[in-house]
């Protein structure tokens, strides 16, 4: 199951949180919140993660 650890205002901050988890080797997946087709520059994005890798996003969160 994946949870959302993130929200983003636009596609750029949502891959840049992507590309910070995908780093550390936590697979990423970005969502639009509002349904709307992925590619869409200004709406609001979910950054997801597996739920059993939200202890490691906190840790990440907690040390930037």
């Amino acid at each position: 199951m994946w949870i959302e650890v993130k929200k983003a205002q636009s596609l750029a901050v949502a891959e840049m949180w992507k590309e910070c988890f995908e780093g550390e080797g936590i697979p990423t997946r970005i969502m639009p919140r509002e349904g709307l087709p992925i590619g869409q520059e200004i709406a609001d994005y979910a950054v997801l993660v597996p739920q059993d890798k939200k202890h490691v996003i906190e840790d990440i969160l907690r040390k930037l």
